[in-house]
C-alpha cells in the first residue's frame, strides 16, 4: 500500500446507494461485474488525484488525500464517471488532522467523515464545514444544519455542485452485535433471502436451522445488508438468556426503548418509520412465544420480524428461510480462515476436505475444529473425529450451549416432548436416510411425530435419486441420537428391524437375478448406505440374515462394487455356520461372480465349480445353468474354447424357454464362440439377440454389457456410426448404475471410435480418462491389447497430450465429456 499522508488531510468515503436492492435486481453475476467496474473506475480516480485508499469493505471505499482540492476532483471524476452505469454512490468528504498510526487513522474526524457520507444520496457529494472552507473555488451548496450520528449537536453540511437531490437521508440507527471475525460465505442464501424480503415483504422472516448452522450470524448479515431500508432502524434482541415467553416482548420493548412492552406502546415508539427487529434464538420459547409476536407484529405494520430458531414460530404472514449447512469451498474457507488465527500453515488439503464434509458443512463444528489445530494438525483432527461431540470444544467466551456440539445438539433434542425423542433416536439407525414407509416399518413413526422433528431442524428432507422423498439426519445430529438409542437399550432391536427392511427392499428390486421379472437396481443404489449398515450389523449379529442379503444384492455388487461384494459374502460366509444348502450354492456362486468382475480369475473358477456341485446335488436346473455359464466365460477368458462351447450349449439346453435371463447371457457366448470361428455376422447376430431379450426383460446391467459388446463388434466391421451409438447409449446406463467398470471399457472403445474419425483431441482425453481408471484391475495387463486397439500404438503427439490431460479427469466427467459431445 501507499504511503499515508499525514498531518492535515482530507478523507473522501463513498457507498453505494441502494446496493442490496440492486443485488436482487441485477442478480449476483451481473451485479458482480458491476461492482468491479466501479470499482476501478473509482480507484482510477482517486489516483490520478493523489489519493490513497485506506480500506474498502464490500462496496464502500475509505481513501485519504493531501489536499481537499484533490479529493473534491477525485469525487466528481468517480461520479460522472459512474454516470453511465447502474451504480449510484453517494460520497462524502471531511478534512481533520487525525492520528495515524501503523494501522491507519484513528480518531473522531474518520467517523465524522463516514457519518457525513451516510447522509448523502446516490451521486451527491456532501462536504464538512471543515472541508467547505478550503474549496473556494468549488460550488458548494448550503444545505443547512443536521446532526451526525453519535454527535453532539447539528453542524452545516454543504453539497459539491448544484444539482437538486431530496432532503439529506436520515437513515435509522443499526445496533447489531459486531462479531469478532468476519462473515464468509453464504452468498446463494443471502441473495435468496434478500430477494424473498424484496418480492414478497413478510411481515415475519424466520431463519430455521439446525443448532450450530450460524444463523445467528447469518441473520446479523442479512439485517446489516437490509439496514438502509430501514429508516426506523435496527435492532437486535438475544433471546437465549431467557426462560419463559413473557419476557420477549419486554425485551422487544427494551431494545425499541418503547414505554411499556404493550403492542399499542411499542406500535407508538416506532410510528410509520420500517423498523427492523432480529430476534434471536426463539425455539425454546415455543410455541408459547409465538402469539404475543403474531399480535406484536400485527399492532406495528412498518416493523418486520427476523427470527432465528430451530423451527418456525407458525403464526401469519410469516415466511421461512432454512438456512442449509455449507457447501464444501464455503466450509473448507471457513475452516482455513479461522484456523490461521492460530495456525497460519493451515491450507487446503485433502485432509481439512475430509474433515470439513465429516463435520457437515456445520459453522460451528468448523468453528470448533479450527480452535484445536493450535493442538493437533487437521490430519490428526480427522483421526479423532470419532468423538466429535465433546472433542471440539469453543472458546471461552462462547456460549454455554455452543461450547461443545454435544451442547448445541442437546438444546434441541431436551425440547423435544419424550415421543419425539423416541422417534429421534430411533431414525439414528438410518445411516443413508429412509422414505416414510419404511420409517413406519422400522421406527413406528407417526407422521405428526416425523413432521415435528422435521419442523425442529433434527431431521431434514430431501428428494432421493429415484424421485423418492428421504428423511436423514446430519451425521454429528445422527451421532447423539445413536447415542440416545442406545441408552435406550432399543439398539438391537432397531438394528434387527432395519436389517430385516433393507431385506424386503432388496427382494423387491430383484437385484439377486433368482427371479425372472424386471429388475430395479436403481432402488438398491437409493439404499446403498443403509444395505451397506445392515450388513455391518449382521456380520456381529446375525450372519446369516446378513449373507441372504449379500446374495440378494448379486446385481448391485456387479455394477458398483465387485470387490465390496467378494469381501461382505466371504466374510459372511465365514461366520454363518451351518446353513441351508441352497443358500450356501447361492453364496458361493456370487463369491465367485463377484471374484471374476474382481480380476481374481482362479479363486472365481473354483467357488464357482463348488457351487456347481451343490445345485446338481440339489436337483437345481436353474442353478446349474447359471453355474455353467459363469464357468463357461472362465474358459472364454483362458481361451479354452472347446470347453466354453460345452458348457455353453448345456447352460442354453437347460435355460431356453425357462429361465431368461441365464438365456441371455448364453446368446453373448455363442457369439463370442462365432467371432473365434471367423463369423462376424453371426457374431453380431448372436449378441443383438441377447441385447434385445435383456432389453424385454429389464435388465439393464446386460443390456449395457451387451451393447459395448456391439460397439466392439461394429468396429471391427467399421461400421462407426453403429459402434459409437451404441457405445452412448451403454455409457448412459452405466453412469445410471454406477458401473465403473464397464464404462472404462466402454470408454476405450468410444476412444478408438474417436481416433478412428480423426478426432485425435478426444481420442486422447478418453483414452486417457479409462487407462488411468484401469490401472488397479488386476487383469488389465492382459486385457489392454484388446480394449484399446490400434491406441496401444499410437504415438501422435496430439493424442498423448490429450492422453495425459484424459489421465488428470475423474471416471465420471470423463463420461460427462464423452456424453455432453455427443449431444
Amino acid at each position: 500500500m501507499s504511503t499515508l499522508p499525514a498531518g492535515t488531510v482530507t478523507f473522501l468515503f463513498t457507498d453505494i446507494e441502494g446496493s442490496t436492492r440492486l443485488l436482487h435486481e441485477l442478480g449476483p453475476a451481473r451485479y458482480a461485474e458491476a461492482l468491479a467496474e466501479h470499482r476501478r473506475i473509482v480507484r482510477e480516480a482517486a489516483a490520478v488525484h493523489g489519493g490513497v485508499e485506506v480500506d474498502t469493505q464490500g462496496d464502500a471505499f475509505f481513501i485519504a488525500f493531501p489536499t481537499p482540492g484533490g479529493a473534491a476532483a477525485a469525487a466528481q471524476a468517480a461520479r460522472d464517471g459512474l454516470a453511465g452505469g447502474t451504480i449510484r454512490v453517494r460520497m462524502g468528504l471531511h478534512t481533520g488532522a487525525p492520528t495515524l498510526t501503523g494501522e491507519g487513522y484513528v480518531g473522531e474526524d474518520v467517523h465524522r467523515g463516514a457519518r457525513i457520507a451516510a447522509l448523502a444520496h446516490g451521486d451527491q457529494i456532501l462536504v464538512s464545514p471543515a472541508t467547505a472552507a478550503l474549496l473556494e473555488a468549488e460550488p458548494l451548496r448550503d444545505l443547512g444544519r443536521h446532526r451526525l450520528k453519535d454527535f453532539d449537536g447539528a453542524i452545516p453540511i454543504y453539497q459539491l455542485g448544484e444539482r437538486e437531490f431530496p432532503p439529506l437521508r436520515t437513515p435509522g440507527s443499526v445496533e447489531l452485535p459486531a462479531p469478532a471475525t468476519p462473515f464468509l460465505g453464504r452468498e446463494h442464501e443471502l441473495f435468496d433471502a434478500i430477494s424473498l424480503v424484496y418480492e414478497r415483504d413478510p411481515r415475519v422472516l424466520t431463519i430455521v436451522g439446525p443448532g450450530g448452522t450460524g444463523k445467528t450470524r447469518f441473520s446479523i448479515e442479512l439485517a446489516r445488508l437490509l439496514g438502509d431500508d430501514a429508516d426506523g432502524g435496527t435492532v437486535f434482541v438475544p433471546l437465549a438468556p431467557l426462560r419463559d415467553a413473557e419476557f420477549v416482548l419486554p425485551a422487544v420493548a427494551d431494545r425499541l426503548g418503547a414505554s411499556t412492552p404493550d403492542p399499542a406502546a411499542i406500535a407508538a415508539r416506532i410510528g410509520e418509520r420500517r423498523t427492523h427487529v432480529v430476534c434471536d434464538n426463539l425455539e425454546h420459547l415455543l410455541p408459547d412465544a409465538a402469539r404475543p409476536l403474531a399480535e406484536l407484529v400485527a399492532a406495528v405494520p412498518a416493523m418486520r420480524l427476523f427470527a432465528t430458531s430451530r423451527e418456525a414460530l407458525r403464526i401469519q404472514g410469516e415466511a421461512e428461510l432454512d438456512l442449509p449447512p455449507l457447501v464444501r469451498d464455503e466450509a473448507v474457507t471457513l475452516f482455513c480462515e479461522r484456523a490461521q488465527a492460530v495456525r497460519p500453515d493451515v491450507t487446503r488439503t485433502d485432509a481439512v476436505v475430509q474433515l470439513c464434509d465429516r463435520l457437515d458443512g456445520l459453522p460451528l463444528a468448523l468453528e470448533l475444529a479450527a480452535a484445536r489445530t493450535k493442538l493437533l494438525a487437521p490430519e490428526a483432527l480427522l483421526d479423532r473425529l470419532s468423538d466429535r461431540l465433546d472433542a471440539l470444544k469453543g472458546t471461552r467466551d462462547a456460549e454455554e450451549r455452543h461450547m461443545t456440539l454435544r451442547a448445541t445438539i442437546a438444546w434441541s433434542y431436551d425440547l423435544l416432548d419424550a415421543g419425539e425423542q423416541m422417534l429421534f433416536a430411533s431414525l439414528g439407525v438410518f445411516r443413508g436416510g429412509c422414505t416414510l414407509e419404511t420409517a413406519e416399518l422400522v421406527c413406528d413413526a407417526d407422521l405428526d411425530t416425523l413432521a415435528s422433528l422435521l419442523d425442529k431442524s433434527l431431521l431434514r428432507r430431501r428428494t432421493g435419486r429415484l424421485g423418492e422423498e428421504r428423511y436423514w439426519m446430519l451425521e454429528t445430529i445422527r451421532e447423539f441420537a445413536l447415542e440416545r438409542l442406545r441408552e435406550s437399550g432399543r439398539e438391537d432391536e432397531l438394528r434387527r428391524r432395519h436389517a430385516e427392511r433393507m431385506l424386503e427392499i432388496a427382494l423387491s428390486a430383484h437385484s439377486g437375478d433368482e427371479e425372472s421379472v424386471e429388475a430395479d437396481p436403481g432402488r438398491a443404489l437409493a439404499e446403498r448406505e443403509d444395505l451397506r449398515a445392515a450388513l455391518d450389523w449382521a456380520e456381529e449379529h446375525d450372519a446369516s440374515l446378513g449373507l441372504e442379503l449379500a446374495v440378494e444384492l448379486q446385481t448391485l455388487w456387479n455394477t458398483a462394487g465387485p470387490k465390496e461384494g467378494f469381501e461382505r459374502i466371504e466374510r459372511l460366509l465365514d461366520r454363518a455356520g451351518d446353513i441351508p444348502p441352497k443358500l450356501r450354492a447361492r453364496a458361493l456362486r456370487g463369491l465367485g461372480g463377484t471374484a471374476d468382475l474382481a480380476g481374481r480369475d482362479e479363486v472365481a473358477e473354483q467357488l464357482t465349480q463348488e457351487s456347481l456341485e451343490l445345485y446338481r446335488q440339489l436337483g437345481d436346473d436353474r442353478g446349474v445353468a447359471i453355474a455353467e455359464q459363469m464357468l463357461a466365460v472362465s474358459a472364454w477368458r483362458r481361451q479354452d474354447w472347446n470347453r466354453m462351447r460345452e458348457l455353453t450349449e448345456h447352460s442354453l439346453a437347460l435355460s431356453e424357454g425357462r429361465f431368461g435371463f441365464i438365456e441371455t447371457t448364453n446368446y453373448w457366448l455363442l457369439g463370442q464362440l462365432a467371432l473365434n470361428d471367423g463369423d462376424l455376422d453371426r457374431a453380431v447376430e448372436l449378441t443383438r439377440r441377447g441385447t434385445e431379450m435383456s432389453r424385454a426383460v429389464g435388465w439393464a446391467w446386460w443390456e449395457s454389457g451387451q451393447r459395448h459388446e456391439l460397439l466392439m463388434l461394429s468396429l471391427r466391421r467399421g461400421d462407426l456410426d453403429e459402434a459409437e451409438r451404441e457405445g452412448l447409449v451403454a455409457l448412459e446406463m452405466e453412469r445410471a448404475q454406477e458401473n465403473r467398470l464397464w464404462a472404462l471399457y466402454t470408454l476405450a472403445g468410444l476412444a478408438q471410435v474417436a481416433l478412428c474419425r480423426g478426432d485425435l483431441e478426444r481420442a486422447g482425453l478418453l483414452w486417457g480418462a479409462a487407462e488411468k481408471e484401469a490401472e488397479s484391475l488386476p487383469r488389465w495387463p492382459d486385457e489392454r491389447a484388446r480394449r484399446i486397439g490400434d491406441l496401444a500404438e499410437e504415438e501422435r503427439e496430439p493424442v498423448l497430450a490429450a492422453r495425459e490431460r484424459g489421465r488428470a479427469l475423474d471416471l465420471w466427467d470423463a463420461v460427462e465429456l464423452a456424453l455432453g459431445d455427443s449431444r
